[in-house]
């Protein structure tokens, strides 16, 4: 059965201004409630914003109300096609966006070269591929759909492949991101294949892209024509288990059989297993730890909070003692939008290495929901990997101050146990697997 079609309007928050702030499966389609984007009538839905102009501006809303008299001249709509004539503001959605899909048509004309911003931020690139467009230095022969403000070298920073049909047809971008994790198809061909997309608005590249934003479409140079315009959001089922991939071709290996606690030791009698997850009881703690000890690993899980959570990843625990001290670190698991939470240190906030590390903050699923981790320890490096999106990536061994000076001991360890640093909330931790590294 043919999935719903829904107007943007009904199923989208609207957002004049950008906010500041082996791969998965084939891209299989999924069924979901399509969003109509361009009604193929009018510019409804849509207003002018060039984000490069506007981010300059002291009144950002002022900015974008004076680029809609230019936003009105140069895009109209012809044929069920939404047209720019290569000059003026681009064409943003009223509507800001997260994890989604997003399929359209574009034509292009030679000289031109223009691009789709996701989140607010450039950019799907869109070329004249030609040696006679003159960007040949730039990358354009390796054709459109790359991450073009990606940096130099960077994955998805140039396609896969030259997928770019002649001047004339149309083509067909489907992308599909979640978190800065994104895929693009051009033309029924992968061309980028899971890369995390940059955040070019902060040039040191420290910040992540934001957790939403909405759709641009550039306009450079030349007349270009879109049409069929539409996206769905990916709920978080399928943003999971896209994010994941398959566990067995990447290396994974699982270390909880979802049924007991075979393989695990330390406060056993503080656990519980529930609905094929490891649970903390209410009111208890403790350390919950691997029996077999890692060096260097990837670990992959989900987990659920319930409101005001919290419950942390012991790594490299020594057997004994506390988690976030005699052991390498915790990194923190925590509901860090609950009223009792608002004074928190940011090395206290979710992913953060506790007491030693912040963690960028916003892209923790709505309390309830079942959020995707993958961390990274290799020799004194830490990586937290939440939804899609890199929240930490920090040497530990260099890190010198912490919260209330208080001393780690454990910092310099090289190995030890995985586990769970119960703090007395019933969070909640499945489809936990683990992928070793060799020694850095």
């Amino acid at each position: 059965m043919a999935a719903k079609v829904h107007s943007a309007a009904t199923l989208l928050s609207v957002a004049l201004l950008w906010p500041m702030t082996v791969s998965p499966p084939a891209l299989a389609q999924s069924q979901s409630e399509w969003i109509d984007l361009f009604n193929g009538k009018d510019l409804s839905g849509w207003h002018g914003n060039n984000p490069h102009t506007t981010a300059k501006a002291d009144d950002r809303e002022a900015a974008v109300a004076a680029q809609q008299a230019a936003f009105q001249t140069h895009w109209t709509v012809e044929d069920d096609q939404l047209v720019n004539d290569g000059q003026g503001p681009y064409a943003t959605t009223d509507a800001s966006c997260g994890d989604i899909e997003l399929q359209l048509e574009y034509r292009t004309v030679p000289l031109a070269d223009s691009g789709i911003y996701l989140r607010g931020t450039p950019q799907v690139q869109i070329w004249d591929t030609t040696e006679a467009g003159g960007k040949w230095n730039r990358g354009a022969d390796k054709g459109s759909g790359g991450l073009f403000n990606n940096t130099r070298g960077a994955p998805g920073q140039l396609p896969l492949a030259l997928a770019d049909r002649a001047f004339g047809q149309w083509n067909h971008f489907r992308i599909i991101q979640l978190g800065s994790r994104t895929w693009v198809e051009l033309n029924d061909q992968l061309v980028v294949d899971g890369a995390i997309m940059e955040n070019y608005w902060d040039r040191e590249r420290v910040t992540p892209l934001p957790p939403s934003g909405p759709i641009h479409l550039q306009t450079h140079g030349g007349e270009i024509r879109w049409k069929n315009i539409r996206l769905r959001n990916i709920d978080t089922d399928e943003a999971n288990r896209r994010l994941r991939g398959d566990d067995q071709q990447l290396g994974f290996r699982s270390i909880f059989n979802g049924e007991n606690l075979d393989g695990w030791q330390g406060k056993l009698e503080d656990y519980e297993i529930r609905d094929g997850a490891i649970v903390c009881l209410p009111g208890k703690g403790g350390v919950l730890f691997t029996e077999e000890e890692f060096r260097n690993f990837v670990v992959r899980l989900e987990f659920k909070l319930p409101p005001g959570g919290n419950n942390g990843l012991a790594i490299r625990y020594p057997g004994s003692g506390r988690a976030a001290y005699d052991g390498m670190c915790e990194l923190q698991v925590l509901d860090n939008t609950a009223d009792k939470y608002d004074d928190l240190d940011p090395r206290q906030y979710h992913g953060s290495v506790y007491g030693l590390g912040a963690a960028h903050q916003g892209y923790l699923r709505p309390v309830g929901q079942w959020n995707y981790q993958e961390v990274t320890v290799d020799g004194s490096r830490i990586r937290v990997e939440l939804n899609g999106t890199v929240i930490v990536d920090a040497d530990v061994s260099q890190i010198t101050e912490s919260k209330d000076d208080l001393a780690h001991p454990g910092q310099h360890r090289t190995s030890g146990y995985f586990g769970f640093a119960g703090h007395n909330d019933p969070v909640m931790f499945r489809n936990i697997a683990v992928k070793t590294l060799p020694d850095a």
